[in-house]
């Protein structure tokens, strides 16, 4: 009787198993990662195999030279699938790389100089201390997060604070990286998300409580660091709002007569006054300062705090607008 073959025992984490024959070590030769892959020959190996139908999926290349290979899915909607592969170190300099998918990839130093990795998934992938310089990348897939942000925010979880700085770190530099290649390619849309981004990840490994990651958020929130003009657009309106319905309890003066809400007026007459505060509201934001409503009593500190509000924030518009239209 033929002596049963005996399988590969790799299985990724998403329980899909390899199904070429096992090495002696109980893994096939692309699963194996006592195999030395940097052996030239080994880059035609890897086109053919893919070529092939063969199972992609944590393929342990660890300091591979596949310098200009193809691989590219010709013909197919659906590019390669190296999910959870070690390319650690690998040289993939002026690959074909054409809607690959890297998802949780370690691609940690490798060389991807002059590749091709126009609509690549590399989201969870490890893309610390990676050469991009020259590769195309647009419509690249990076995801929302980082595989170490979700790393640094489970350490927080447990306590251990060092880990989750030294993993934001790692974060702060991976953006900072793609964010100087996305300026270079003159993808600025994207350089845009990486910097809020790296900003960020910087803020993240600063003490809790202390005044510059409070002062980082701010700016976070009302502009996304220079890169989110509509925040702004929504902050005053919600300003507006907002004293306007302090403006309906704390009253206004007009033409001489005090108008401020009364449980005695009906629905109508009391939004009407608020209508009325609401105008003024504008008009006290913008600074226009018409003169036909003025303020009385508390009225008076919440208009001067408007006002100074208002026109700090239309000026911060003007500024992150601008710098977006002239990208």
């Amino acid at each position: 009787m033929s002596k049963l073959k005996q399988l590969c025992q790799y299985c990724d984490p998403d329980n899909i198993h390899c199904h070429n024959e096992a090495k002696p070590s109980g893994y096939c030769y692309w699963h194996d990662a006592s195999i030395d892959k940097s052996e030239p020959h080994v880059k035609g190996l890897l086109e053919q195999y893919a070529k092939a139908g063969g199972m992609l999926r944590g393929l342990k290349l660890k300091k591979g030279n596949f310098e200009g290979i193809d691989l590219v899915n010709h013909h197919k909607k659906q590019g390669y699938d190296f999910s959870y592969s070690d390319l650690y170190r690998a040289n993939l300099k002026g690959a074909h790389l054409f809607n690959i998918k890297f998802f949780k990839t370690s691609l940690m130093k490798a060389d991807l100089r002059d590749a091709n990795l126009n609509c690549a998934d590399l989201q969870q992938a490890n893309m610390l201390g990676v050469k991009w310089a020259g590769s195309k990348f647009e419509n690249v897939k990076i995801g929302a997060k980082l595989s170490q942000e979700n790393t640094a925010k489970a350490s927080m979880k447990k306590g251990n604070k060092q880990a989750a700085i030294d993993n934001f770190e790692q974060a702060e530099e991976i953006y900072r990286d793609l964010r100087k290649h996305a300026e270079h390619e003159g993808i600025f849309s994207l350089s845009g998300d990486f910097i809020q981004k790296e900003l960020t990840m910087r803020r993240m490994q600063l003490p809790k409580y202390s005044r510059k990651r409070i002062l980082s958020k701010v700016v976070d929130l009302f502009c996304g660091y220079g890169e989110a003009p509509l925040r702004i657009v929504g902050l005053s309106i919600g300003i507006i709002l907002f004293c306007a319905f302090i403006y309906t309890f704390t009253g206004l003066n007009y033409q001489g007569e005090f108008l401020s809400y009364d449980s005695q007026l009906n629905f109508d007459e009391n939004f009407s006054l608020f209508l009325s505060c609401l105008y003024y509201s504008v008009v006290t934001f913008t600074t226009l300062g018409y003169g036909d409503f003025t303020p009385v009593g508390i009225s008076r500190g919440i208009a001067a705090l408007e006002a100074f509000t208002g026109s700090f924030t239309i000026a911060l518009f003007v500024v992150v607008f601008v710098k977006k239209m002239t990208r």
